[in-house]
């Protein structure tokens, strides 16, 4: 039960937008907030994040059931049960979710953390994703403003950090997912879903990847320029050479064994970035 629960609402992928928009607030100076305040911050980041997840996966019943990758998840098999009590509940943990955002932060926060889940679920999932090769260029922004929304609860105004460390993250979606597609466009090309390497063929995706990489490791190294410290600029050096280092030899190869790799580094780059992002603050002030 426990383990159906994790996949219907991607609790994964949640888990990671909760530390993004921790990483956002602890970036921003500003207001500063009691450990429950932050706890429920984090919660209401991850409750919208878990609302587009299930959402995704109850609209994507059918892409899902054609692709051996996500065959067996819950809305597919039928351990859940695809009916209108699933939107019931996916739209009030959502109403939930932005509600205590704005009652106990701001609307500023609130609308960052609605827009998360409305870029995901609806933008991305239901606009965009079996329609045009850029699905998840502009999808990436849901990410983006998990930053934001742990940004705002410091400081409604933002700064040039925060605002860095969005671009990052909207920079960082496309190669990470673009490599995974390698390994399974025969999936996604079942599923007749138009990722970068179904339309435009591995070897031709895996140089956008290199290219957009070397793009996101510049741009994850300019927070320097605007108060982050060496902490901070040793994990985004250390993780931007990882997932160059791999770019490469998946440019030099492409197969699916250099492209899985060039995902897991993607995975370590961005976990290097948030820690020490947030380690750099409070280690440094």
């Amino acid at each position: 039960m426990f383990a159906q629960i994790v996949d219907i609402f991607k609790l994964r992928i949640g888990v990671l937008m909760a530390v993004t928009a921790l990483a956002g607030f602890t970036v921003t100076p500003g207001i500063e907030l009691s450990s429950p305040e932050i706890l429920i911050l984090v919660l209401s980041v991850l409750g919208a994040s878990a609302a587009a997840g299930a959402f995704n996966q109850y609209a994507e019943r059918d892409l899902d059931a054609l692709m051996e990758r996500t065959k067996s998840r819950p809305f597919v098999t039928g351990a859940a049960n695809h009916g209108q009590k699933w939107l019931w509940i996916i739209a009030s943990l959502l109403l939930v979710s932005v509600g205590t955002a704005c009652w106990m932060f701001n609307l500023a926060v609130g609308f960052h953390v609605f827009m998360g889940a409305f870029i995901y679920g609806i933008i991305y999932t239901l606009w965009l994703k079996r329609r045009t090769v850029w699905n998840i260029v502009v999808g990436g922004a849901a990410g983006s403003f998990a930053v934001l929304a742990g940004a705002s609860a410091a400081d409604p105004t933002l700064n040039m950090s925060s605002i860095l460390l969005a671009v990052v993250l909207f920079l960082w979606t496309p190669p990470h997912f673009w490599a995974l597609a390698i390994t399974m466009r025969k999936d996604y090309t079942a599923a007749g879903v138009p990722m970068l390497p179904v339309v435009k063929g591995d070897e031709a995706a895996a140089k956008i990847i290199f290219f957009s990489v070397l793009v996101l490791v510049a741009a994850s190294l300019l927070p320097g320029l605007f108060g982050m410290g060496w902490i901070y600029l040793a994990g985004a050096t250390v993780g931007g050479a990882c997932f160059i280092w791999t770019a490469i030899t998946m440019m030099k190869d492409t197969n699916p064994k250099t492209a899985i790799h060039c995902f897991i580094a993607s995975i370590v780059q961005l976990t290097l970035l948030l820690i020490t992002a947030i380690a750099d603050p409070l280690i440094l002030g």
